[in-house]
């Protein structure tokens, strides 16, 4: 169970390094310090957006969107987050709280 404990830390831990990906990504296009027209950075969003959006999509019904801006990247941030929490709260289930 301990391996099983390390991971799902293991895929939150990249899912959240994803996400926060994408938000900086998001940031650099938007004050064009890079652009979509350069292949390689136009294939890394649309990947990452592929990657995202089924966690996006979700978050974006019931948060509303707030002068053009985007919320969802930071909800579903602090829902990783919550998670982890939850796990590592709750590693006697896992058998596995000496990791922590």
């Amino acid at each position: 169970m301990t391996s099983l404990f390390q991971i799902l830390l293991l895929l939150i831990g990249v899912v959240r390094t994803v996400i926060i990906i994408h938000f900086i990504m998001s940031w650099l296009i938007s004050f064009n310090v890079v652009n979509l027209r350069q292949p390689i950075v136009a294939q890394l969003w649309f990947g990452l957006q592929r990657l995202l959006e089924p966690i996006y999509g979700p978050i974006r019904r019931f948060v509303p969107n707030i002068g053009g801006m985007d919320l969802s990247p930071l909800v579903a941030l602090l829902g990783v987050y919550a998670i982890e929490i939850i796990m590592r709260n709750n590693c006697g289930l896992f058998d596995a709280c000496h990791l922590l």
